[in-house]
């Protein structure tokens, strides 16, 4: 998850904004509670998201607490503490771990070896925690660079990979006794995933130009070195495909029975990802 999955804040409700945000910071404090303030760095709304979404199916309310946290130390910010939390503030270390990895080795990044070095112990102790989640998580990276190394031209294949991912992180996740609607995260997760891919390649279509590097699209729509219109002849099919994922996400998404919350997740699915999908190719026209 790299931070394309948000709330369009301006359509928030004043609580559904406090309530929100709450999640964001509860993910940061069980970071910072459990694993140290270092691994802090690697957070983001996705697991937001993911948080409220696994939360949403527990009858009980949500209790917020008041707190000072290190970044505003003076103001108490609202912070929410679940399982849910938990469980989200562990997938974006698992994810960071995979991501800091694969930065030292195709790309040679120092910071980024000195991270993973830093994070190797706490990932250890992840393993041992959600053996399933990081075997799986593992698994699927190790199909997706496999990929990348073949320099894979089928978009679908490609981004079949990461939904696979995203399918087994929704899946996995802590749910109340009794839920009967597994199938139903695994297809949000799933397109999720594929939505995600695809956007993080439109994003770094420019910038994996400059340095050759591995991007889809590029081989997918046979880019011509120099090419100026690029991005204008790719883009109408892209659309395409990132309406269809965001149809079948919201598709599956009205199949759950939403106990709390709904309407901060009703505004990140089709509000907020609607919203990320035009400035994302709009601003490519």
């Amino acid at each position: 998850m790299l931070g394309y999955v948000t709330a369009d804040r301006p359509e928030l409700k004043m609580r559904e904004f406090e309530v929100y945000n709450g999640y964001y910071c509860g993910v940061c404090k069980s970071i910072a509670r459990r694993y140290g303030q270092l691994p802090r760095m690697v957070l983001s709304y996705d697991a937001a998201f993911l948080a409220l979404l696994i939360g949403s199916l527990y009858r009980e309310e949500d209790q917020p607490a008041r707190e000072h946290c290190i970044i505003h130390p003076i103001k108490k910010k609202t912070i929410v503490s679940n399982e849910a939390i938990d469980y989200a503030a562990d997938v974006m270390l698992i994810l960071a771990w995979h991501k800091l990895l694969d930065d030292a080795r195709d790309e040679g990044k120092l910071h980024a070896k000195a991270a993973a070095k830093a994070l190797k112990h706490i990932y250890h102790r992840l393993e041992a925690a959600r053996p399933g989640l990081c075997l799986r998580v593992e698994k699927g990276l190790q199909g997706l660079t496999q990929l990348e190394k073949d320099k894979c031209a089928n978009l679908d294949q490609a981004a079949e990979a990461f939904a696979k991912i995203m399918e087994a992180i929704f899946e996995e996740g802590p749910l109340p006794g009794g839920f009967k609607e597994q199938e139903v995260l695994r297809r949000i997760g799933y397109h999720l995933g594929k939505w995600i891919y695809l956007m993080d390649a439109i994003d770094d279509i420019d910038e994996n130009i400059e340095s050759g590097a591995y991007n889809p699209l590029l081989y997918r729509f046979n880019y011509e070195q120099g090419e100026e219109d690029f991005h204008g002849r790719i883009m109408e099919t892209c659309e395409f495909n990132l309406y269809h994922y965001l149809g079948e996400i919201g598709r599956a998404a009205d199949l759950l029975a939403i106990k709390k919350n709904e309407g901060i997740i009703e505004n990140i699915i089709y509000k907020g990802l609607l919203r990320k999908t035009q400035n994302m190719t709009q601003k490519e026209e």
